[in-house]
């Protein structure tokens, strides 16, 4: 296939505790890298995560974490300097960046 890695696929789930808090969860399906794949298991074998599912959620909501932060950044940051840009500004920012040098 001309790749360096294999993909595995890993059908995840999260099974609601007995007691206490919880949220509703969705069984999914996604592909990983075999190597990501065999870290991921590797941090269960040596009790560092639970199992591969509670990894991954909390891998993802990390990554939601980051990508919330990242957009709260960005709008405070055009707030202080006078709102998003219009749209002129935005054609110019455009044909800068999209010019060959």
């Amino acid at each position: 296939m001309g790749s360096e890695h294999q993909a595995t696929t890993v059908i995840l789930f999260h099974r609601q505790p007995r007691y206490g808090f919880s949220m509703a969860t969705t069984k999914i399906t996604i592909t990983l890298r075999d190597d990501q794949a065999k870290e991921i298991r590797a941090f269960v074998a040596a009790g560092r995560a639970a199992n591969v599912s509670g990894f991954v959620q909390r891998a993802v909501g990390a990554a939601i974490l980051d990508a919330a932060s990242w957009r709260e950044m960005r709008e405070e940051t055009l707030q202080q300097a006078g709102g998003p840009l219009s749209r002129k500004e935005r054609d110019w920012a455009d044909t800068v960046l999209s010019a060959k040098r």
